[in-house]
């Protein structure tokens, strides 16, 4: 999941601080949202479900509910376009918001909160000075709008996944993607190549987290790697590290039939399905093994400590842990034998500049997305699609939303 700055203000109170707030900030307000006479929460035999005019959304809240909303279609301000949202991913952070009502101590749901932040769909509207997209242009959403000011360093130096007045559509308070129209800026939506459909264009998203962490770590062509954890990053993460040429690739997991099925996605991967007994010790020991031969990079997608010390003793002197996987506030490492084995442990804060790559390596065919949705829904049907994603039984690799 993809952290966010700190949030003080309940949606109530954001619009009366509106001059603090970024262009953004102030723009996608969500009491705009909430406090619209149209919006309302849905029966589950509401007729809005089946009106495919109806701009519904699925939402979460502080009661650790998922349901459907009706929120009002905007139209498009100023360099935005709306965008008919044909297909959403539910993202781990979408359930974790549900279940918990937050992710760490900033990011807390204090209202209805519309979720979704994986998607792709079709421009229906434009807003006053767009040239660069018509209606009918096919896009993917880059969900993260960073403020673009000139003060802010992050943004003027092009690392803009380190705004702090980031809006980062549902993350709270901003409502997200899984909803029926969406109003987005142009400048960050990205034009879907011929052959790239909607499901592939929202899974750039997943992508966009496994291409930075390769980027970051800087993996090369026949590095030996070990990912830990096959969930979907992990899993988007293995794609990604064999189109770079990474060999042999380790993988590791608990559930076996994570690792079959990655085995279908790259038959060369050298899988470890590990025991909740083993110590760290012990699994790298195992890693080590499978992977033949010693191990220079750990892409870490699970976010457990135990899981990033495994990582930590999986590689060489001199090796790299980069972890991907988002975990603990705080944890216990093994300094002295990082320092010992001057080993780099890095870490990653969402993605920058990486959706135009994921495109390109799906519409040139060196990674291949599409097995990775085992589950679809139609957006009506969202709520059922919440709980097979939150579900270990269903064997769910990446549920979809499409409309």
């Amino acid at each position: 999941m993809c952290s966010q700055h700190p949030v003080t203000q309940t949606a109530a109170s954001a619009v009366d601080s509106a001059p603090l707030l970024s262009q953004y900030e102030a723009h996608y307000d969500p009491s705009k949202v909430l406090k619209h006479p149209e919006f309302r929460i849905l029966e589950a035999d509401a007729p809005e479900l089946k009106d495919k005019e109806a701009n519904i959304a699925c939402a979460y809240n502080p009661a650790h509910e998922v349901h459907m909303i009706k929120k009002p279609r905007f139209k498009p301000g100023k360099g935005e376009a709306i965008v008919h949202v044909r297909s959403t991913g539910i993202c781990g952070s979408d359930v974790h918001f549900w279940k918990h009502g937050q992710i760490g101590p900033t990011m807390v749901v204090r209202d209805e909160c519309g979720s979704g932040h994986e998607s792709a769909g079709e421009i229906v509207e434009i807003g006053e000075g767009v040239t660069q997209y018509k209606v009918g242009d096919r896009v993917a959403i880059e969900a993260g709008v960073p403020c673009g000011q000139a003060d802010c360093d992050p943004c003027r130096t092009g690392r803009y996944n380190a705004c702090q007045r980031v809006v980062f559509f549902s993350t709270p308070p901003y409502h997200g993607t899984l909803t029926r129209f969406h109003a987005h800026p142009v400048q960050w939506l990205h034009k879907l190549p011929e052959n790239v459909s909607y499901e592939e264009g929202s899974l750039c998203e997943p992508l966009a987290v496994a291409l930075a962490g390769i980027e970051r770590a800087g993996v090369v062509l026949g590095d030996t790697v070990v990912i830990c954890g096959a969930g979907p990053i992990g899993l988007v993460t293995l794609l990604a590290a064999h189109a770079a040429g990474c060999t042999p690739i380790v993988l590791t997991d608990l559930v076996e039939s994570r690792l079959e099925f990655a085995k279908t996605l790259v038959p060369t991967v050298k899988t470890v399905k590990i025991e909740r007994s083993w110590s760290p010790e012990e699994v790298s020991s195992k890693i080590k093994a499978a992977a033949g031969t010693s191990i220079r990079v750990a892409l870490e997608c699970t976010g457990f400590e135990s899981s990033i010390r495994a990582g930590i003793l999986s590689v060489v002197f001199g090796g790299k842990v980069f972890v991907i996987g988002v975990g603990a506030s705080e944890m216990n490492f093994p300094f002295g034998y990082c320092s010992a084995n001057e080993i780099d442990l890095q870490f990653q804060y969402r993605y920058a500049n990486q959706y135009p790559k994921a495109l390109r390596l799906v519409s040139g065919g060196l990674i291949n997305l599409k097995p990775l949705v085992t589950h679809k829904f139609a957006l009506e049907d969202a709520v059922k699609a919440f709980h097979v994603a939150a579900d270990p039984s269903q064997g769910a690799i990446k549920v979809q939303i499409q409309d």
